[in-house]
């Protein structure tokens, strides 16, 4: 496909609730659509990196500059029939996975819009349900945590997130754990913590988590792996597995027991795709992430979730959880016992409502 013109916007939408995480409090979210045209027809993408960069190096603001100055005037104008033309483009330029991510998703909804297929089914889905969990902030007090796991339990979900930072403590996931000694559930640090918090992991590590998800620097590999010869409960890395090559550095050196893929993170679906392939021939469990995109932003993840090696429920959330309109539709619909189901419409399934996008724009820009 020739790429004829490309759109982007920048988005801010509230949420229903702040989110309250090892890296700070967000009452909203920003994203970067990035819309691709050719003759044979459009696709859309979506990242949703932090407003600030508290998560990773990368923040909202600065993915709309990479991607109106850098990215989108390398792609234009270009015949990209493959996703290896396309990285091919993107390699040079270093680091801004999650501003490439929004292209790369595009491309992939375009091509197989193309080919009239449903994404999950072209890149070898073994079903289109998937199996997602709850996810629940940092809340103020063990009482309104416990009423919120009881919530997300009667609802089905098959497994519980707990967002970890240093007002928490051991006594405070002792007293869940007591409450649901049954419960699959695991906690999420955020890159929060040391090696000198070495002692509330060895504490945390008798309670019987499935993972320890990201304790330790958001890019750091060598520690994570001292901690884990330390623990029997997995670490899970996230913010740290940026690339493939990454991902290869963190299973020679044994850092975890768990991989989390989102394709935003690892600069799109084409190297998420690598990632699953590559943590697949090593035995290394995966699972999909998300960073409370919108539904075209969840669409490629969702896809991804279908695929083997997807082996824990994962962080794809139904557009109600954070919104109270999605800027896309349809809305993702919560089924029961913690399942969504990826589209069977062509494509990633999902398109934005653009009179809702262009009412919630910071800033728009068309290159052609």
């Amino acid at each position: 496909m020739k790429i004829e013109e490309i759109n982007l916007y920048r988005v801010r939408m509230p949420l229903l609730e702040p989110w309250v995480t090892a890296y700070g409090s967000q009452a909203h979210i920003e994203s970067l659509f990035v819309n691709l045209k050719s003759e044979t027809g459009e696709g859309w993408g979506e990242c949703a990196p932090a407003p600030l960069p508290l998560y990773n190096s990368e923040y909202t603001q600065g993915a709309f500059g990479v991607a109106r100055e850098v990215l989108a005037p390398q792609i234009i104008g270009k015949e990209i029939s493959t996703t290896n033309q396309l990285q091919k483009i993107l390699q040079p330029f270093k680091g801004n996975e999650f501003a490439k991510s929004a292209f790369d998703t595009a491309w992939w909804d375009a091509h197989a819009i193309s080919l009239q297929k449903p994404l999950w089914r072209l890149i070898g889905g073994k079903s289109p349900n998937v199996s997602v969990g709850a996810d629940i902030p940092v809340l103020p007090n063990v009482t309104v945590l416990i009423e919120r796991i009881s919530e997300a339990v009667s609802q089905g979900f098959p497994r519980v997130k707990l967002k970890f930072n240093r007002t928490c403590s051991f006594a405070m996931i002792a007293a869940v754990r007591e409450k649901f000694p049954d419960l699959v559930m695991h906690i999420d640090c955020n890159s929060g913590f040391t090696l000198d918090d070495a002692e509330l992991f060895r504490e945390l590590d008798q309670l019987n988590l499935k993972m320890i998800e990201q304790p330790l620097g958001y890019d750091d590999l060598v520690y994570h792996a001292k901690l884990q010869k330390e623990l029997k409960t997995p670490i899970c890395l996230d913010e740290s597995i940026t690339s493939l090559a990454r991902a290869a550095k963190a299973i020679e050196i044994k850092a975890c027991g768990w991989i989390n893929i989102k394709t935003s993170r690892v600069g799109g679906l084409t190297n998420a795709l690598a990632i699953h392939d590559l943590c697949k021939s090593h035995d290394m469990p995966n699972w999909v992430g998300g960073m409370l995109e919108s539904a075209v932003g969840q669409g490629p993840s969702l896809a991804l979730a279908t695929k083997e090696n997807i082996a824990y429920p994962c962080d794809i959330f139904p557009s109600k959880r954070f919104f109270d309109e999605d800027f896309s539709e349809p809305e993702i619909i919560l089924e029961k016992n913690g399942q969504i189901s990826a589209p069977s419409r062509f494509g990633t399934g999902f398109t934005p409502k653009i009179d809702y996008l262009r009412k919630h724009s910071l800033e728009t820009v068309r290159i052609k």
